[in-house]
């Protein structure tokens, strides 16, 4: 089973490179931000209380997190694999993960995080993005700040949970989005046939 975390800043283009990663490799993308959004549009309880952290620009508490991912991991057992894509957020929340996939006879595979991108043009991304999305938490400009010092903060330090079973992969994320692919690619099938 291929098992991914996406990585890197919001805006860095986790959700681009998950769709074409989706369909080369086959893979169920699950996306913190996604399974958020789509509780929050069904009113549930979890989805209201992520909201009130979202709106703030802070990170969703682990357990209320870990819930909702349990909860979608488990509804695709005839999966390939999964690309996590905003999940780890935390070192609590990696080994979390970890222990839940080891109950179910899988790991995590590795660990591709998008780098090297300035604030500017990640901002510049985000702003984009709520043009074509809708999404009110990317129009702000300050929220979307607070975002990115929060995931330097609180986010970054996961990768290191990562190097440390030696499964991190740094993708330099800016360029063309085919050229990053390719990279992508080629990274995880060195280690697939390893």
């Amino acid at each position: 089973m291929l098992n991914l975390v996406l990585f890197g800043p919001p805006g860095a283009g986790k959700g681009t490179q998950s769709t074409k990663l989706i369909d080369k490799y086959n893979l169920v993308h699950l996306s913190t931000g996604d399974i958020f959004r789509h509780n929050i549009k069904g009113e549930t309880e979890l989805g209201k209380l992520a909201k009130s952290y979202i709106d703030k620009g802070e990170l969703v508490p682990d357990e209320v997190t870990i819930s909702m991912l349990e909860s979608e991991v488990k509804s695709h057992p005839e999966a390939n694999g999964f690309i996590f894509d905003g999940f780890p957020r935390t070192e609590a929340q990696a080994g979390a993960l970890d222990k839940f996939l080891t109950a179910n006879n899988t790991a995590i595979t590795c660990m591709l995080a998008l780098t090297d991108i300035p604030q500017e043009e990640l901002v510049t991304r985000i702003l984009g993005r709520a043009k074509d999305s809708g999404r009110a938490d990317d129009a702000n400009e300050e929220t979307i700040k607070n975002r990115l010092n929060v995931y330097e903060k609180d986010t970054a330090v996961v990768a290191s949970f990562y190097q440390k079973q030696d499964k991190f992969i740094g993708i330099n994320g800016v360029g063309e989005i085919d050229t990053i692919f390719s990279s992508i690619c080629s990274k995880i099938d060195e280690v697939s046939n390893s």
